[in-house]
């Protein structure tokens, strides 16, 4: 089987990447030219380069002999950037390979999507029948990708599943590095009660689950959330990177909405300037948005299995942290 997989240099992609190899998988990456490839260097792997953002279709090589396609590429979180690049990247970068998936008679299609799609969980555990309910506009591009995604499978008589991965987390990634510095240096402190649900996936059950989805004839035509075994409180997280540090937790309470607001000004006064606020308001969602799923269907229809319990998986994210130096650097706060 030849894979190619798209946004392969990222977090999530580079795993991916790995995960096909060790099957026996030939993969080929599809990155910008220009991008960072250091998660890929020494690797058995061909290379095509393109921007899917940009108005020019894929050249035909790109998908010559490739049996599956791994749609990971995406545009996440980046606040420096006009809106509209959100859907240049996450919709009609989608359209762009998808199409050329279909021209070269691609036996599968993988789309990699987001729980975000579905905002808020109102009754957690969340299932993908749940509505949607996307909250910011990264959230709404992806909402529309897949819905894209979906519809293409169809009306093009593509074989095709989407699937949402949950909180990725794992060593190599920087999203949550702020959560674990803040805990390891002491200065962090709750905003609200921090009784949300929190639910995460180990970067390694994600990559085998997603390769999962391509490998199965239950998944086509089937979204999948991809998670953990397991969901805990923030508060119970909180404790358990506190614990592997060994490091105290303040028992101090910030309000949330104050937090909130200053968040909203900052975006108000330095988003038009192409400035990233110090403070975002999807930030503090992270502290009163229950995020909390059902991996049943996955677990039924790809034998999907977690193997990475939570507190396993937060141990070697914490401990990779320190040994890379980011608790301790300056800018890493930053990223």
């Amino acid at each position: 089987m030849k894979a190619l997989v798209t946004g392969a240099n990222g977090f999530t992609g580079s795993y991916l990447t790995k995960h096909l190899l060790d099957k026996g998988y030939e993969v080929r990456v599809l990155v910008r030219k220009n991008s960072n490839q250091s998660a890929l260097e020494g690797l058995p792997i061909e290379y095509a380069f393109a921007d899917i953002a940009d108005d020019n279709p894929l050249e035909d090589t790109v998908m010559d002999g490739v049996d599956v396609v791994y749609h990971i590429a995406a545009l996440y979180r980046a606040e420096n950037v006009p809106r509209e690049y959100f859907w240049d990247v996450n919709v009609k970068g989608t359209r762009k390979v998808l199409e050329a998936a279909k021209k070269a008679n691609v036996k599968r299609f993988v789309h990699c999507s987001t729980v975000g799609v579905q905002g808020e969980i109102k009754t957690p555990p969340a299932k993908e029948e749940d509505p949607y309910s996307p909250g910011d506009y990264y959230q709404e591009s992806k909402m529309d990708g897949e819905l894209l995604a979906l519809d293409f499978f169809k009306k093009e008589n593509l074989a095709g599943c989407v699937v949402r991965p949950v909180g990725i987390y794992g060593p190599g990634d920087l999203r949550f590095l702020k959560l674990f510095k803040y805990i390891y240096s002491g200065k962090f402190k709750m905003i609200g009660s921090g009784e949300v649900l929190y639910h995460l996936t180990y970067v390694e059950d994600l990559a085998a689950g997603i390769a999962l989805a391509g490998e199965k004839e239950a998944a086509i035509g089937e979204i999948f959330t991809i998670g953990g075994n397991e969901f805990v409180t923030l508060n119970q997280l909180v404790q358990k990177i506190a614990d592997i540090y060994n490091k105290p937790v303040s028992k101090l309470r910030i309000p949330v909405w104050p937090v909130w607001w200053a968040g909203y000004l900052c975006e108000l006064i330095c988003l038009p300037l192409n400035i990233s606020p110090p403070i975002y308001r999807r930030r503090v969602d992270f502290f009163i948005k229950d995020r909390a799923f059902d991996i049943s269907k996955a677990r039924k229809l790809l034998d999907y299995e977690p193997k990475v319990p939570l507190d396993e998986g937060l141990r070697k994210t914490a401990l990779w942290y320190k040994d890379s130096g980011l608790l301790e650097s300056s800018s890493a706060l930053k990223s």
